[in-house]
């Protein structure tokens, strides 16, 4: 298994410093959610994990080592992100999309192989659209697409799959439907899962592990249970709610107040 940790990470853009000094481990073979506030820095953080923003300070450590001094095609065979809102080329199916997964497997001495089409038959067969794999990918519906999406990066068979809020624009079905493929993912092939989710009582159904973002810093972390709390959510979110047990998950359910609500 693949894990992903920081050290002393600092990011930013020009000037503007949005995550300082952070050290954090990430579990193994479970899934982590990334919360926060609008622009606290949960997609900069992302986008360090998957190598597409370079430290300003510190590093990110993929097994143990610092992931900018690794080659990218080792990287690409370690780790695979889906970052928000991604568009196919106009025309692609759904097949030749979740091809594009085995792109790190690919040189000039290595061409298309019969392990990378069985790589792709399984991606489609894992997602649930084998038989839209000749459809284009602009034709699917908003879930059928991200599964289409998930399938690719399933494709690149990597330990470490990186989601960038992948429920963004789904109804709540289509949401449900694609954080129980992720879930069932992560049980099955012991896949380490990170995503960014807005979603505080999804990400407590589906998370084993929670880091809230907040202030440049992971203001908290841990299970669900154990750090999501009214004052964490007043503090990181400005919100005021109670915090009750879901009556059938057993998770905790956020229910914000309104500024009409009796504090």
């Amino acid at each position: 298994m693949a894990s992903i940790a920081t050290r002393s990470l600092t990011l930013g853009y020009q000037r503007q410093v949005i995550i300082d000094g952070l050290d954090m481990q990430l579990p193994q073979g479970k899934v982590s959610v990334l919360i926060g506030s609008n622009g606290c820095g949960k997609s900069t953080l992302l986008k360090a994990f998957a190598r597409l923003l370079k430290p300003q300070q510190g590093a990110v450590l993929l097994n143990g080592s610092d992931i900018h001094l690794k080659p990218t095609a080792v990287v690409a065979r370690e780790l695979a992100i889906l970052p928000q809102m991604p568009t196919a080329p106009e025309g692609i199916s759904v097949r030749q999309l979740v091809g594009l997964g085995r792109y790190p497997y690919q040189n000039w001495m290595q061409q298309w192989s019969a392990q990378d089409e069985a790589m792709v038959e399984r991606a489609l067969l894992q997602t649930g659209v084998q038989d839209l794999a000749d459809r284009p990918v602009d034709t699917l519906s908003g879930g059928q697409r991200q599964r289409a999406w998930i399938a690719m990066t399933l494709a690149q068979d990597t330990d470490v799959v990186l989601l960038d809020e992948p429920t963004t624009f789904l109804d709540l079905a289509h949401q449900i439907e694609i954080l129980d493929l992720l879930r069932e993912l992560n049980r099955r092939e012991n896949k380490t899962i990170i995503m960014v989710l807005h979603d505080l009582n999804l990400a407590c159904r589906y998370a084993d592990h929670i880091v809230a973002v907040h202030q440049r810093r992971a203001f908290a972390q841990g299970k669900p249970e154990e750090i999501l709390t009214e004052a964490l959510v007043k503090q990181v979110f400005n919100l005021n709610c109670r915090i009750i047990p879901d009556p059938f998950f057993g998770t905790p359910l956020c229910i914000p107040f309104g500024r009409e609500h009796p504090q």
